[in-house]
């Protein structure tokens, strides 16, 4: 018994990482697929065999350019093995997407998200209905889809699709899996929006540099302030977290934050916290929970042009995120900072402030400034997370589900 369980073991870890192989390098040949995963022929033609069989891949020929020679037999996911809808919660609004099992999008459609104290049981139902158009306008059965991608900013259960807390329900908790379990068999994950630019941007550099690549933070700049951190752990492997960055302690008994709390770095950098200090409000203001992005467009056009408080607004939040980063990079290693989301049109105005609060770090004063790069397209890198982790734990749930046979080793 032991033995056949632990060939099923490596059948399965074997499984996977022929489907991971075919996520990150797209349409393979047999050997090409043994060159990336190291595995032998032999277990290339079992395991492709077996997948091909459960209708998880298919193969098709592809003839020389030259046209001599055999073709080309190259396997790739079967784009209909079933589907993953991609749901982003963002301030202003909720995005879906319908993606096959390939990873092509199929379709998408956003929706403006009220701003009225009606709370997350209307929030709920409107996802709900979100979701129920979705489908209605592809015609894909309910049953087809496999796995439901959910993000947000805010805590989130680390184990279980629960947000905890967000800038916009505040405290109230939303338990995704039993609002949508009743409706839907599909598997339900949440997972930080931070977290998931992280993992994309940690996707792309790992990628470009291989082995040199070790840890990377992404700082999300906007309405609310996120941070993702990934460390390359082993070939392929990478270790991402989110810690509550935007709501670590900047100034003791500061400014009242959007979670309750004073001093928070967020109500110091976060959209609101900036149209609060540009017009002298008070600090124990409540904070907006929502703040156009026109209105602080316009308090940066009157930095730009001198006005001392639009000025003294940005520098004031680039100052608190300095800290933050100096606070970070004095408890782990020293790593790259990209800057990503809306907030960083206003890059040139925070600058200066966010070097002042680095250098107040006796690490950044031994080792110098950490590399700080702009990466636009935020958006893109949160569906590019959504992707890599949702694609990879359906083709681990298709292969631990035993659709496959048992004969490859």
């Amino acid at each position: 018994m032991l033995t056949k369980s632990s060939t099923e073991l490596v059948r399965q870890r074997n499984s996977v990482l022929v489907l991971a192989a075919l996520r990150r390098h797209g349409a393979l040949a047999h050997t090409e697929i043994s060159d990336f995963t190291k595995l032998s022929s032999a277990t290339i033609s079992a395991i492709t065999a077996d997948l091909e069989k459960a209708q998880i891949i298919e193969k098709s020929e592809h003839q020389a350019a030259a046209g001599r020679g055999r073709p080309r037999v190259l396997f790739r996911q079967r784009r209909d093995c079933g589907y993953l809808i991609v749901v982003i919660i963002s301030s202003d609004g909720v995005q879906y997407s319908l993606v096959d099992y390939a990873g092509k999008l199929i379709d998408r459609f956003s929706e403006d998200r009220s701003h009225d104290p009606a709370g997350a049981d209307r929030f709920v139902a409107s996802v709900r209905e979100g979701l129920a158009r979705l489908l209605a306008r592809s015609r894909i059965s309910q049953e087809k889809v496999l796995l439901i991608s959910i993000s947000s900013k805010g805590l989130v259960n680390s184990t279980e699709p629960v947000l905890l807390w967000s800038p916009i329900f505040g405290s109230d908790k939303i338990d995704f899996e039993s609002a949508l379990r009743p409706d839907w068999q599909a598997k339900i994950i949440l997972d930080n929006e931070t977290l998931l630019v992280a993992a994309a941007l940690g996707a792309h550099e790992e990628n470009l540099k291989g082995a040199d690549f070790r840890s990377l933070a992404a700082l999300s700049l906007g309405h609310s302030i996120g941070l993702g951190i990934v460390k390359r752990t082993a070939p392929g492997e990478r270790e991402i977290s989110a810690p509550n960055f935007g709501h670590m302690l900047h100034m003791a008994n500061g400014g009242l934050c959007r979670c309750g709390s004073k001093g928070c770095i967020e109500a110091y950098a976060g959209f609101y916290a900036i149209l609060r200090m540009a017009f002298e409000v008070p600090l124990d203001t409540i904070p907006a929970k929502f703040v156009p992005i026109a209105e602080l467009d316009k308090i940066a056009v009157k930095a730009r042009q001198g006005h001392r408080m639009s000025a003294f607004a940005f520098r004031q939040a680039g100052i608190a995120l300095g800290n933050g980063l100096s606070r970070l990079l004095s408890l782990t290693e020293r790593m790259p900072i990209a800057l990503t989301g809306p907030g960083t049109r206003y890059y040139d105005l925070l600058r200066q402030g966010i070097e002042d609060g680095l250098s107040q770090s006796h690490a950044v004063r031994m080792e110098g400034m950490p590399e700080i790069r702009v990466v636009a397209d935020e958006q893109i890198l949160v569906f590019e997370g959504h992707l890599n982790r949702a694609l990879s734990v359906i083709d681990q749930d298709i292969v631990l589900s035993g659709v496959l046979g048992s004969e490859s080793s």
